[in-house]
């Protein structure tokens, strides 16, 4: 039998040969040839034959197929088991990446104690040492001798060493790992596909979930070839800001569950705490209302959660006035801006506008509009908004008030936490009624 050598494929023309070249000598692509792994001519043509010979597989009927309920295994992290889609499923490979030091190695970590109490839990390491690992463990109070560590960076040694009893397996990170039988360097794109299609072949063939850590590139994305977030059966996206405690993990894709839930964390000194109230995290019910103060209503994934938004008017002394924004989009606030001043009479144009939303939550719903806007008007007439109010409305460029999606969703829960006046469209048509009935 031939012995297994590396061949490039240029990924535009699909010219293949064997050896490196930066250029491809037939379309003349810098850049695109793609390192594989193949085997001898003679011994693939005798296994394309036998193929041909020996195939039973037969097209089924859609309708002939038994509906399954699929099982699943629960995390004990209700946030993670929410995005999940309700808990693990045997054999569900995940992708999880993030920012460096937002919490993904801790999550993991906290996440191999939990299911390590069905039956031991294999945490790969390629990039820390197992003394380091014991120092986070050691933070986090984890003192399970059912997690075991493998400082490891041959994906062969790691696949071998899984096994049918293992309960899960983390790999930290896929760009650490390579196998001998291709010659580029770890994090290249063919030893990354290569290593992420066998942990992937390992985990449907024995039943074994597996997490596997993936970097993240400068512009934002998963660092390595597009065809490692296809190949996963879940793509986790971790985000928060590093000076604040609040974390967000978010389902990117999702084979086994709903691609639009958000696990709400604080990160804390014993590590990730799972937030089943968020309302209690960012937003105090029992303070006094204040000038420049209002509440809104986004929507993480299927969850309606309150805000606070606050806002600051002051005169400049500048000859263009500051817009600052934090929590929101400074270009929306620049259109929400432009709003008061022309619809709703508000001189803004010798005023700095600074607009933050509080526990350092992005607040990129449109829904929050309508909130921005009053607290903007509140902080300038120095008037408060009614206690135990709450704002949701998107503003268009006329000035008029439109509904969101799941707005009496949102309103219900908003009532539930007390809030007992509703400022929506469905009173007030135009923001230059609401600023009027509420603020004068």
């Amino acid at each position: 039998m031939a012995k297994p050598h590396s061949q490039y494929i240029c990924q535009q023309c699909r010219y293949a040969q064997v050896g490196w070249a930066g250029k491809c000598p037939e379309c003349g692509a810098w850049g695109s040839l793609v390192e594989t792994v193949t085997s001898g001519g003679e011994s693939r043509s005798k296994n394309q034959e036998s193929k041909r010979g020996t195939s039973n597989s037969t097209p089924i009927a859609l309708t002939s197929i038994e509906t399954k309920n699929t099982k699943r295994v629960s995390t004990q992290i209700s946030e993670l088991d929410r995005v999940l889609g309700g808990g693990l499923v045997s054999g569900q490979v995940v992708l999880i990446a993030g920012e460096p030091g937002i919490g993904k190695s801790t999550l993991l970590l906290q996440l191999s104690n939990t299911i390590a109490k069905n039956g031991k839990f294999l945490y790969v390491s390629g990039e820390e040492s197992t003394h380091q690992i014991k120092l986070r463990a050691d933070r986090l109070d984890i003192k399970n001798g059912n997690v075991e560590l493998l400082e490891e960076t041959d994906i062969d040694t790691v696949i071998n060493t899984i096994d049918p009893t293992l309960s899960g397996v983390v790999v930290d990170s896929i760009q650490t790992m390579q196998t001998a039988d291709l010659s580029g360097m770890a994090g290249s794109v063919g030893q990354v596909r290569e290593c992420a299609y066998r942990l992937v072949r390992v985990a449907k063939s024995l039943g074994v979930p597996i997490f596997i850590v993936g970097h993240v590139t400068k512009e934002g994305t998963v660092g390595g070839p597009s065809v490692l977030k296809h190949i996963v059966d879940t793509v986790l996206w971790f985000e928060g800001d590093k000076t604040l405690t609040t974390r967000m993990l978010r389902a990117v894709k999702n084979r086994f569950g709903p691609t639009d839930e958000v696990g709400i964390f604080s990160m804390e000194e014993k590590g990730l705490i799972s937030l089943d109230s968020p309302e209690s995290f960012f937003l105090k019910l029992d303070k006094k209302t204040v000038p420049g103060d209002a509440v809104g209503s986004i929507l993480q994934g299927t969850r309606p959660l309150m805000v606070e938004i606050q806002a600051l008017v002051v005169p400049t002394k500048l000859p263009f006035p500051r817009r600052v924004a934090q929590g929101i989009d400074p270009k929306r606030l620049e259109l929400l801006i432009a709003v008061l001043t022309r619809r709703c009479g508000i001189p803004l144009y010798e005023q700095d506008v600074f607009v933050n939303v509080a526990g350092g939550i992005n607040a990129k719903d449109p829904s929050s509009d309508l909130a921005v806007c009053l607290c903007i008007a509140s902080s300038f007439y120095d008037k408060p908004l009614p206690s135990s109010s709450i704002a949701v409305g998107e503003i268009g460029l006329l000035g008029d008030i439109r509904q969101v999606v799941a707005q009496e969703k949102r309103i219900k829960e908003a009532r539930r936490l007390g809030f007992k006046i509703a400022i929506t469209n469905e009173k007030t048509q135009f923001l230059s009624q609401a600023i009027s009935q509420y603020l004068k």
